[in-house]
């Protein structure tokens, strides 16, 4: 089986969706899975330093890179678009990720062409804040191009269960399956020491950390965490926010100023983006974790917050009921007080959030891995396929009758 994998860019600075599909590559083609990922060198405002048109070998994928043009974040390619009218037909099947990029529009229409099932994931770009986000030029591009191309895909994988309320009000009649993301189970065997990210960050040490990992973008919910944390330093003056991530559009300044208002800013550390070792330390020096987000598909922090056997504060826009359910995270309405009280009672407790943590980590290392997910995948795929060869068949007999 070969599968072609399009994303309109994997430049770090684009979040948490570079790493899924990177992992996911590695982990279908650790399957025994032919595996090629296409996309551009875009970077945000720069580009990324790497060969064009042709092909670099990674573990267990391939990944190629095309020039763009970009026209208002489309991410316009001519000769990505060329290479997929050619070559499209090589695969058994297609994966598209994310919409509202001009890429993944010419990956679906260029399989309609040559008759290529395709699956899709929006990765949360269709929950009602991300529609609602920029509107304006949304709404256009998706009557126009995006529900047309989706309708006649062969699947849209949902990585939150929450996800089909939000496509069913779109009026998509296209099949839904479930496939959550995953994490690295050895990334967190066993996390580095805590005394690197003190190391590079001394004014965190000796304090009772509360971090947030992600973009610093407006859907993070970084005002409400800004009046949220401001409530539970004032009864806990010990406590310090670590903000780690990339401003990748400006926002740094705006969510600096969210902090100064709610009067905490001088308890707050803005790290940028941490990677490697140092995330992980990040993530062993802390004692909670927290995403206030307005709206998610399926976070990977959240799943790196829990993996590292934190006590996590979430909302619900974070699309994890599941966290819920089995008792693992508080999970709160999109709402300062509330996210507040939470952190509040987790800093009252410390030994009933220890042991939340714990069970968190439990869950995501027995449930999702991308080893486990993978396999789910990759069964999607072959069920895929082999409904479309047959649909092939059926219609050839029916030609000759």
């Amino acid at each position: 089986m070969k599968i072609l994998m399009v994303i309109p860019a994997l430049g770090n600075i684009y979040g948490g969706t570079t790493k899924i599909v990177l992992d996911l590559a590695e982990s279908v083609g650790k399957l025994g899975v032919s595996v090629d990922i296409v996309t551009t060198n875009a970077n945000g405002s720069t580009t990324l330093d790497v060969p064009l048109n042709k092909w670099i070998t990674e573990n267990n994928y391939r990944v190629q890179y095309f020039s763009y043009l970009k026209f208002l974040d489309y991410k316009f390619t001519g000769s990505m678009t060329k290479w997929l009218f050619y070559n499209v037909s090589d695969y058994g099947i297609v994966h598209t990720h994310g919409i509202f990029s001009y890429p993944v529009l010419a990956a679906h229409l260029t399989c309609q062409f040559r008759i290529v099932p395709y699956i899709a994931t929006p990765h949360g770009m269709m929950e009602p804040w991300a529609l609602a986000y920029k509107a304006w030029k949304k709404k256009f591009y998706f009557t126009l191009f995006e529900k047309p191309s989706l309708q006649k895909a062969n699947a849209i994988q949902m990585t939150a269960s929450t996800e089909a309320r939000q496509i069913n009000t779109l009026d998509l009649k296209t099949p839904l399956v479930f496939v959550p993301n995953g994490i690295n189970s050895t990334d967190f065997e066993s996390l580095p020491s805590a005394e690197l990210f003190y190391e590079q960050f001394p004014n965190t040490r000796n304090k009772t950390l509360i971090i947030f990992l992600g973009r610093i973008d407006p859907k993070k919910g970084l005002d409400l965490l800004a009046s949220a944390f401001a409530k539970a330093h004032e009864k806990f003056p010990e406590t310090h926010l670590i903000v780690a991530g990339l401003d990748n559009t400006g926002f740094l300044p705006t969510a600096e100023s969210y902090f100064s208002k709610a009067g905490c800013k001088d308890a707050v550390t803005f790290t940028g983006m941490l990677t490697g070792a140092m995330k992980y330390a990040a993530l062993a020096s802390a004692n909670i974790y927290v995403a206030p987000s307005y709206s998610e598909g399926f976070s990977m922090s959240v799943l790196e917050g829990m993996a590292a056997g934190l006590p996590c504060v979430i909302t619900t826009g974070c699309n994890f009921p599941e966290a819920a359910a089995a008792g693992i995270a508080c999970v709160v309405d999109i709402n300062a007080n509330q996210i507040a009280n939470a952190l509040i009672e987790l800093l009252k407790q410390p030994l009933e959030a220890k042991d939340m943590g714990d069970r968190a980590r439990k869950l995501i290392l027995e449930n999702y891995t991308w080893d486990s997910i993978a396999s789910k995948l990759v069964s999607v795929y072959q069920d895929i396929i082999s409904k479309t060869h047959e649909n092939r068949v059926s219609l050839k007999r029916g030609a000759s009758r």
